[in-house]
């Protein structure tokens, strides 16, 4: 399995817009493809910046490759993402998976 991130910012003035982007746009992109397996979009606003961080899980590198292309490394944009945007950052990170574990909310309590 692999995880997937990568980081954005826009204006914060920009913020509403491109959230709405990502949710109409990217992720029915991402859910095209067979191997994502969970779809992460998350926002923090700061005062003047709107920061997005995007965590994807795939079956393989082989699944990161049919969404980015032949360099899984690279990040993907839309061309609306020039719009928003303050800078695009060249790379996403691909990281292995190498445990994964459920944590039970009731574990580690008693019932006396």
């Amino acid at each position: 399995m692999i995880l997937r991130t990568w980081h954005g910012r826009t204006k914060r003035s920009d913020g509403d817009a491109y959230e709405a982007f990502m949710i109409d746009r990217a992720a029915p992109d991402y859910r095209r493809i067979r191997g994502l397996q969970q779809l992460y979009f998350t926002r923090r606003d700061d005062e003047n910046v709107s920061h997005f961080l995007l965590v994807t899980l795939w079956s393989s590198l082989d699944a990161v490759r049919e969404f980015a292309g032949a360099r899984p490394d690279e990040a993907k944009y839309y061309p609306e993402d020039d719009r928003y945007l303050l800078e695009k950052a060249p790379n996403s990170h691909n990281h292995r998976v190498f445990l994964e574990d459920c944590v039970d909310a009731s574990a580690g309590t008693s019932e006396a």
